[in-house]
């Protein structure tokens, strides 16, 4: 995958990926046009397909709220890179088809680079300098998933 990066730091939770006062209504592209919002006005009017998310620790702490994801996906991010992650949120993220990977790469990247990412080989790689950097490869059961759109998906399949 490739995409620009948008770079956030630490404890970003769920609340500033999307605010509660949007959760009157859950049609994913509602959410999506208020994800990051609280904590970066332009996200939503400027991300694009594809684009990527590095942030610092603990990234969707807070609410177990399964919506920060899907605001995240709807809104375009391919993936989104930390160093840690709530566990809560990377369920939820993996759930519904988002990469997220473990990996602290801040001092790789600054905002609106463009990212590189292999999940099979585990490798980001930053595109106009270079410089890359391995992490450990999802197992093969959450590639699946992801490859398939979620969870959701991948049970169905399995059950045809």
């Amino acid at each position: 995958m490739k995409g620009k990066v948008w770079k956030y730091g630490d404890h970003v939770n769920t609340d500033v990926i999307i605010p509660g006062r949007y959760l009157d209504d859950y049609d994913p592209k509602h959410l999506a046009r208020h994800a990051m919002e609280d904590i970066d006005v332009t996200f939503a009017k400027d991300v694009s397909y594809g684009d990527i998310i590095v942030a610092g620790r603990n990234f969707g702490c807070g609410s177990s709220r399964e919506q920060a994801p899907l605001a995240l996906k709807f809104a375009g991010v391919g993936a989104v890179v930390a160093p840690s992650f709530a566990r809560i949120f990377y369920r939820n993220a993996i759930n519904i088809g988002l990469p997220v990977i473990e990996l602290d790469a801040r001092e790789m990247f600054n905002k609106g680079d463009t990212a590189l990412i292999n999940l099979e080989k585990g490798i980001m790689v930053n595109e106009a300098s270079g410089k890359s950097v391995k992490f450990e490869p999802l197992p093969d059961f959450l590639l699946a998933i992801l490859k398939e759109g979620g969870l959701v998906a991948h049970t169905a399949k399995r059950f045809r």
